[in-house]
Formats: structure tokens, C-alpha cells, sequence
């Protein structure tokens, strides 16, 4: 009686294990080794509402807006340029050319076109005047002997100093001037002088010849009164040496 009681609880246990490894097999099927189908991961999973829902990326997606984008490395430092600090030589131009030294002009001889003349009175010595020739051309020229004076009225020119004749010829850069005196009247000889407003001033060549192409004319300072005893001394370099006379 135990016997058979042993027996049919074993048969029922054995019964129970199978139908187990039935369970099992059916609930494997369709399966290979345990790895998970290929098709199946990739495809879309079926939500309890019949869609499909994409599956979840393995890696997220890069924001582009990512601080490592838009903010600087916490350790980076700005670069600083060198600056130049050889000196530049500035390029020579050669378009620029050294000027020319200017040929010298050559002297012409001083005459009423190409000089200035003006006569006027000095306080000392008494009854005298100065005359002053000034170049006003673009070239030297010679102030040769004296000038030749005509007093308005007068018959011949007005007489020579001879003693003041200087060592050399006077020469009158552009803008320099030569100077003569004149003595109004000499010893008391009882003589009646003469009265003049104009005086003609006509310049020397270098033979002593009037060169009457372009005399001076000028006006005389207030009543001058001369005679045939006063001079004209030679054209001088200075002021004071054409009034020692």
C-alpha cells in the first residue's frame, strides 16, 4: 500500500518536469545562442497602442550650442603680437634729383633800365646831394666812371671830380647799390647859381661814352641852386666815401 502510494507521487513529479521543460522550450523558441536579432534591435518597438517608437539612441546627440563651442578654454590665454621694433628706414626717392648749380650771368653795364636812381639831400657836408643807383636786374652790372648830370637849363653836363676815382670799376650784385656825390657849388667866385627842379642822370659805358638810351630823370629836393664850380664825384661802394669830397 506505501508502495504504491511512493510510486504515484514519483510519476506525478516526473509529469510535473516535463511539462516544465515544455513551458520552457516553447517560451525559447525562435531564439539563436541568446543574442538579441539584429533586425529586431534596429526596427521600431510596438507601444501598447500599436505605433511605433524609435528606439533610443545609443549616444546622445551633440548640442551645438555646447559650452565647449561657444566659451573659451578656462586656461586659455590671448595672444599678444610682437611688436616691430627695428626701425624702419624710410625709402630713398629717386625721382628727386639734385638741382643743377645755376650758371653765373655775366655783368652787364649799369644803366637807367636796370637800376633804380634817387637823389637826395644830406645835412652834411653842406650844399651837397647823394645819388644812389641800386640794380634791380637778375644779373651783376658795372657802375663805370661818374654819371653825367644835367641840370634843367644847363648848356653842358656837370663836371667830373677827378681825384675820386676809385681803384676799381664798381660792381652791383642784384639789389647792391653804388653811390656818387654831389657838390652844388664851389669857391665864391661872384657868380649868380642857378636854379633847377630836374636833374638828368645818364650812365657810362666802359669807354666813358653816355649811354643815352635810358637816362634817369629825377626830381630835385626843394629849390636847389648850383653853379659851374660844384662836381660830381665817381660812383663809390660806399655811402660815406662818395660824401668825403
Amino acid at each position: 500500500m506505501r508502495s504504491n502510494r511512493i510510486r504515484t507521487t514519483v510519476l506525478a513529479a516526473t509529469a510535473l518536469l516535463a511539462a516544465l521543460s515544455l513551458t520552457a522550450c516553447s517560451g525559447d523558441e525562435g531564439t539563436d545562442t541568446g543574442k538579441p536579432d539584429a533586425a529586431a534591435a534596429a526596427g521600431p518597438t510596438a507601444d501598447k497602442d500599436g505605433g511605433n517608437s524609435p528606439a533610443p539612441s545609443a549616444t546622445p546627440a551633440k548640442d551645438s550650442t555646447s559650452a565647449t563651442d561657444t566659451e573659451p578654454a578656462a586656461d586659455a590665454k590671448p595672444k599678444t603680437p610682437v611688436a616691430d621694433t627695428k626701425p624702419k628706414t624710410p625709402a630713398a626717392d629717386t625721382k628727386t634729383k639734385a638741382p643743377a648749380n645755376p650758371k653765373p650771368k655775366s655783368p652787364v653795364t649799369c644803366t637807367g633800365s636796370n637800376t633804380k636812381v634817387t637823389v637826395t639831400k644830406v645835412s652834411r657836408p653842406i650844399n651837397h646831394l647823394l645819388l644812389t643807383a641800386t640794380n634791380t636786374g637778375d644779373r651783376p652790372c658795372y657802375a663805370y666812371h661818374a654819371p653825367m648830370l644835367r641840370f634843367d637849363g644847363a648848356q653842358a653836363v656837370f663836371q667830373v671830380l677827378q681825384s675820386s676815382r676809385p681803384q676799381a670799376v664798381v660792381t652791383l650784385d642784384p639789389g647792391q647799390s653804388a653811390y656818387a656825390g654831389i657838390a652844388l657849388t664851389g669857391e665864391p667866385n661872384g657868380q649868380k647859381p642857378y636854379q633847377s627842379k630836374h636833374l638828368g642822370v645818364i650812365f657810362a659805358d666802359r669807354g666813358n661814352a653816355p649811354v643815352n638810351s635810358s637816362p634817369a630823370e629825377l626830381t630835385l629836393p626843394g629849390t636847389t641852386y648850383w653853379d659851374d664850380n660844384g662836381f660830381v664825384t665817381y660812383w663809390q661802394s660806399e655811402m660815406d666815401q662818395a660824401l668825403t669830397y
